[in-house]
């Protein structure tokens, strides 16, 4: 996958500015995708379902006000 190259790049980069939007944007996916195949093992574990929710909708306002301020970055992390 070309995004996880790109965020392998970014996370080196931006390893002094861990309260970069695009560090946030980052680890949110990593921890989308960790309780994503959490959720395919435990269907019923509705907590965990609850906090995937709660990240994805952090990760979504966080890629709308990097949309606002940097486009170029932005097409980046949706792979445009």
């Amino acid at each position: 996958m070309a995004k996880i190259k790109f965020s392998v790049i970014s996370q080196e980069k931006n390893k002094e500015n861990r309260g970069s939007v695009e560090f946030q944007v980052l680890s949110f996916t990593k921890k989308v995708q960790r309780l994503t195949s959490h959720l395919e093992l435990h269907k019923k574990d509705y907590l965990s379902q609850r906090g995937l929710l709660k990240i994805l909708g952090k990760r979504r306002r966080l890629l709308a006000f990097l949309s606002k301020q940097n486009r170029v970055v932005y097409k980046k992390f949706i792979g445009q």
